[in-house]
Order: C-alpha cells, then sequence, then structure tokens
C-alpha cells in the first residue's frame, strides 16, 4: 500500500508520541491523508504525564489523539507471560512482543467505532514489530489493513540523496521534526532508542550495536545498575495462588499493583536491569539489545521455583515444550492464533496448581530462594528427600529398580553404542572392538 492510495482518508496511528510518531504523521498530513492518533496506556515509566502523548500527536497534525487505558491488560499480559515462562532465546521476557499484542487489541476496537480500517504504525522494515503489528492487526480484524509508511518507497526513492522529506535515518527525521517545530523528545546526540511499557525497556540501535559498549552503557529507567543497588540484603515476599499473584509483602495486590510493586522493589535491587542479547529477529537478522524488566525477572523467578516443586520429570518436559512454542509464538507475532491457545492451554494445566508463597533475598541483582510456604501441590518431601535415617523411603527398594536399568546399560556396551573419556585401568572383560574410547588429551 502507498500514501497515495491513502490521500482523502482517515487512518488510524498507532503511536507511542515518539520520534517515529512525530515523523509519521506529519508527513502523512502533509501528503494529504488525515491521521488519527490512537496510543494505548501501557504504563511507560519513561512518560511522566502520559498525556503529553496527546499534545504531541496534535502538535504532528493529528485530528484527534485517543488514549486507551491499556495498564490492567499490560499486567495481566505479563503474568500470562510469565505463567508460560516465555523468555525467547533464553534471557528477554518478550516485553515489547506482548505489548504489541495488547496494544493491536486495545486500539482496533476504538478505530472501528470511528469507522476506521486502516492502521498504520511506526515499525521499520527491518525488525520484529512490522510482523507483529500486521499479524496482530489482522487476526483481530481480517478487513483491516495495514500500512506501513517505513516500507513505503516514496521515503525512500532518492536515498542516499534524500529530499527534505525523505527519512533515510533518525537524523534526517529529527531534521524534519525540528524544521516543522515538531515537540519532539529526540536529539541528535541521543546515544540509543527506548521502547517503553509497564513490563520492561527494550533498549537498542545507536552505540548499543556496537558490541564493544556494555550494556551498564545505558541509563536505567525502572531502577539501579546492580553495582548501584544497596549494601544489604532485601526479602521479597508473594502469594501466588493459581498462577495470580494476590499478596506481595503480606499486602492484597491486584495484578497491576502486583507488576507495579515488583517493578519498584526489584529495579531498586538491581534485579532485571542491563540485561544483554544478541538474539535472532523473525527477519533472519541479528539485533543486540539491552533489557530493563525488573518485575518480569522478579516474579517469573519466584515463580520458577514453584514450578521446581509442582512438576515431575515428565510435566517439567511438557511445560518446557509448551514454554518454548510460547516464547517464539509472542515474539513472532502469533499471541492469538491456535497454536498458542493450545499451548496455553497445556501450561494452564499446570497453572491450576501454582500457589505458594515465596520469599527470596534480593541483594545487587540476584534473586536467592529463602522459603516456600504453604505449597498444597508440591511433590518434594522433606521425609523421602532426607539423607538422614528418617521417613519412609527404604534404600533396599532401589536394587530391583538399578537391576533393571542396568540390563540397558549392559546391552548398550554389547551394541557398540557406549563411549568413555578415557580408558580404564583395567579393561577386564569390555570388548575393544565394541568401545569407542576418547582420551582426555584427544582420540586414541
Amino acid at each position: 500500500m502507498n500514501y497515495k492510495d491513502l490521500k482523502g482518508q482517515t487512518i488510524g496511528a498507532a503511536v507511542s508520541g515518539g520520534l517515529d510518531s512525530c515523523t509519521i504523521s506529519q508527513w502523512l498530513v502533509d501528503n494529504g491523508v488525515k491521521v488519527v492518533a490512537f496510543t494505548a496506556d501501557l504504563g511507560q515509566p519513561d512518560e511522566e504525564n502520559i498525556d503529553d502523548i496527546k499534545y504531541r500527536m496534535l502538535a504532528s497534525g493529528a485530528e484527534e489523539a485517543v488514549m486507551v487505558d491499556a495498564k490492567e491488560a499490560m499486567a495481566l499480559a505479563g503474568i500470562h507471560v510469565i505463567q508460560a515462562q516465555a523468555m525467547y532465546e533464553g534471557g528477554y521476557w518478550n516485553t515489547t512482543g506482548i505489548a504489541r499484542h495488547v496494544t493491536v487489541e486495545a486500539l482496533v476496537p476504538e478505530m472501528e467505532k470511528r469507522g476506521i480500517t486502516v492502521l498504520t504504525h511506526g515499525a521499520t522494515g527491518r525488525g520484529n514489530d512490522q510482523v507483529r503489528f500486521q499479524l496482530a492487526t489482522n487476526m483481530i480484524n481480517p478487513n483491516f489493513e495495514v500500512y506501513a509508511p517505513w516500507r513505503d518507497t516514496d521515503l525512500w526513492e532518492d536515498f542516499p540523496n534524500p529530499k527534505e522529506t525523505d527519512f533515510p535515518g533518525r537524523t534526517e527525521m529529527i531534521d524534519y521534526c525540528n524544521a516543522k517545530g515538531l515537540p519532539i523528545t529526540a536529539t541528535h546526540d541521543k546515544p540509543y532508542s527506548t521502547d517503553a511499557n509497564l513490563l520492561g525497556l527494550t533498549h537498542e540501535a545507536g552505540k548499543l550495536e556496537f558490541l564493544d559498549v556494555p550494556a551498564s552503557f545505558i541509563t536505567p529507567g525502572m531502577g539501579v545498575h546492580p553495582i548501584d543497588a544497596p549494601d544489604e540484603v532485601e526479602l521479597f515476599t508473594v502469594r501466588w495462588e493459581k498462577g495470580i499473584p494476590v499478596e506481595i509483602n503480606g499486602q492484597a495486590v491486584s495484578v497491576l499493583e502486583a507488576m507495579q510493586q515488583a517493578n519498584e522493589i526489584g529495579g531498586r535491587n538491581g534485579v532485571g536491569i542491563g540485561i544483554h542479547t544478541v538474539e535472532n529477529r523473525f527477519v533472519g537478522i541479528k539485533s543486540r539489545g539491552v533489557y530493563e524488566s525488573p518485575g518480569m525477572s522478579l516474579l517469573g523467578q519466584t515463580y520458577e521455583f514453584i514450578l521446581q516443586m509442582i512438576l515431575d520429570r515428565r510435566a517439567r518436559k511438557i511445560f518446557l515444550q509448551a514454554s518454548d512454542v510460547v516464547s517464539e509464538q509472542i515474539y513472532q507475532g502469533y499471541w492469538f492464533d491456535a497454536a498458542t491457545t493450545a499451548a496455553r492451554a497445556t501450561i494452564n494445566t499446570f497453572t491450576e496448581k501454582a500457589t505458594a508463597t515465596i520469599t527470596v533475598a534480593l541483594y545487587k541483582g540476584n534473586i536467592s530462594f529463602h522459603a516456600a510456604q504453604d505449597v498444597p501441590h508440591s511433590l518434594y518431601s522433606e521425609e523421602t528427600a532426607s539423607m538422614e535415617a528418617v521417613g519412609s523411603f527404604n534404600h533396599a527398594d532401589s536394587t530391583g529398580f538399578l537391576g533393571v536399568l542396568g540390563v540397558s546399560a549392559r546391552a548398550l556396551n554389547v551394541a557398540g553404542l557406549t563411549t568413555f573419556t578415557q580408558k580404564p585401568r583395567e579393561e577386564g572383560d569390555l570388548k575393544e572392538e565394541n568401545v569407542r574410547w576418547y582420551a582426555t588429551d584427544g582420540l586414541d
């Protein structure tokens, strides 16, 4: 879709009020497109006054600026991510990924009320967000069109010799906005870009694209670097009931309050601040991000401690498979599809049993287990796990169990399917031709 196809029409712009939002809104208006700006209030910690976004968008040519409160939805989505332990590639809590789904789900109904059927966004053509906006919109309302200005060749046709209205990079966007007198907060010397919501901050681009720039280069927006955290331990207690946090430090909380308090407590102790990842984007390129997610990291770790107590080895295997699916689905823009629904249904089997009171000790970015209480579905038994002469476990009962396992172990050797790091001193009856030997200093 080209901007020329939209001249005279009114489109809905999903905006954050940042540089991209202001630039695109004004550029579209300059080119004859009517823009209504829609913003989801996701509890962005980088906005002192969320209504300032409306001011910036109206100043950037929007006919109307609509704010939709989605903080509760954002907090609940974060808890769903925690229930699935859905960290992409092991370290990133999918804070921006899940936020795009929450945003679209909040904004599309507001556009429908106004008869708007085209959604535009400021995501670039080399990132993941363009996919998330596209797929989420199409799944929620297949009659909507999605217009991505940064893929519109009219913005790029003269590159690398751009016109005044072409934007090959942030420098040109800043110059354009300054020339138009738009109230942007971006500056030429800002060293990186940040995307913010209640669940976390994503820092990328600029100087962070260079791997010799440490993760500690960022200025935290949700807490402090671990090195700057207090020199004393702080205890944190959370009560989970059926996978939902209902109390923090003995006080009843809503889901939103739980996330807000976990952000504050985790952040001041350096938890989840400066998480460095070099990840695989859906579009096929590597990207570097430095993340902040204090509340997600703190609540997520306490939830993992519950899972350790309630999942047996077979359930853990199923859980991990479903967790991997959900994590990738969020990252790639498929939160609303059938595969995610099925994986979450599997996870919900375990979520129903996730009840416990967990206390952890926080110290300079570290989360240490302190205590677990009232875990009705725990499989852990102090009696059967004890190495002392207590409990009903009979050590002799393991003899038959190991005898059965030993049959297959011997069969592996006879079949030539065993390997060793070095030859035993006395090989005994082992058949040399059936065994592959590996020495510690190389192959024998």
